[in-house]
């Protein structure tokens, strides 16, 4: 029974003045603190990581001067230095280098935009389960099968050389065109099977869970399959980018004047590779980036999928 008046709130003493009672109020919870045991552990955890990264400087710092005294010492370095580490040369050539280099980047971005458009219109008409599309399931499976069985140099040779010879009205006979339609019917074959593999990895209960809300298969695909699998195809489809930029040099082959281009007419010039050299730094520089970035996208999905979450 009360007796009309509000009841202060009493501790487990009861008294209201309860030395227990939380001073800030009864609804905040008390502050964590780490215990000693898991100090202790964290303390041990940093001293390990640091002797790990002090092992591993240690090691790399051997290993490096290893090689470079057991290349320095070798008979034919001074030979290999001049011929291949000229700075005379390198200077000299860097600047047609540079700007051949920058019409294999215009070559890149161009098939990369072609490639994404056939790998995936490939991958989605293997996907066509009606039997009325099977001609055309066919077509992309032989197109997959042959382009992905023809080394691309060949390729290159077959295209940039064989549509001038054929002397079709309205053919295109850019040495720079023919190239990328080579690229882009070689990588277009392994970008379909990335797609193909991102779209069959989705599960089936997606496409359920759409044809059940009334969705039509063009729309499951737009909608609920083709988001999911292009986020889990993005890492693979970087690594194919990355060999797809240092292909584009392949494209000399035909005559335009591209970095390795410019860097065979130097070496022809002076007789000395490094201009070759100086194409390969360039190549690097643009790849290696790439590189790291497919890296960091493989941790993140990866670490999505640990937590149970889409990728």
């Amino acid at each position: 029974m009360t007796d009309g008046h509000a009841s202060a709130p009493y501790g487990p003493s009861g008294r209201e003045d309860d030395p227990d009672r939380d001073p800030d109020g009864p609804g905040d919870p008390p502050e964590w603190v780490k215990s000693e045991r898991q100090l202790r552990r964290e303390a041990e955890l940093r001293a390990r990581g640091r002797r790990s990264v002090s092992i591993a400087t240690a090691s790399t710092i051997v290993v490096v001067v290893a090689l470079v005294v057991g290349i320095t010492k070798s008979p034919g370095w001074p030979r290999v230095q001049e011929t291949f580490l000229s700075p005379e040369a390198f200077v000299a050539a860097l600047p047609d280098v540079l700007r051949g280099f920058l019409l294999n980047i215009k070559i890149f971005l161009i098939a990369e935009a072609f490639i994404l458009v056939v790998g995936l219109l490939v991958a989605l008409v293997r996907g066509l389960r009606s039997p009325v599309f099977f001609p055309l399931r066919a077509l992309a499976v032989l197109y997959t099968d042959v382009f992905r069985g023809i080394p691309t140099i060949l390729l290159i040779y077959l295209v940039g050389f064989g549509i001038p010879a054929l002397q079709l009205q309205g053919a295109p006979s850019d040495p720079v065109t023919l190239g990328i339609i080579a690229l882009v019917l070689s990588y277009g074959a392994y970008v379909a099977e990335v797609f193909r593999a991102g779209i069959e990895s989705v599960h089936p209960s997606q496409r359920a869970a759409a044809r059940s809300l009334a969705l039509t298969h063009g729309q499951t695909m737009r909608y609920v399959v083709l988001p999911q699998a292009v986020r889990r195809v993005v890492p693979p489809l970087l690594n194919d980018f990355t060999s797809l930029q240092k292909d584009t040099a392949l494209v000399a082959v035909l005559g335009p004047l591209e970095a390795l281009r410019q860097a065979q007419i130097h070496a022809a010039m002076s007789f000395n590779y490094t201009p070759y050299l100086a194409a390969a730094l360039l190549f690097i520089a643009l790849t290696v980036p790439m590189a790291r970035l497919t890296d960091h996208l493989a941790a993140r999905v990866a670490r999505r999928q640990a937590g149970g979450g889409t990728a």
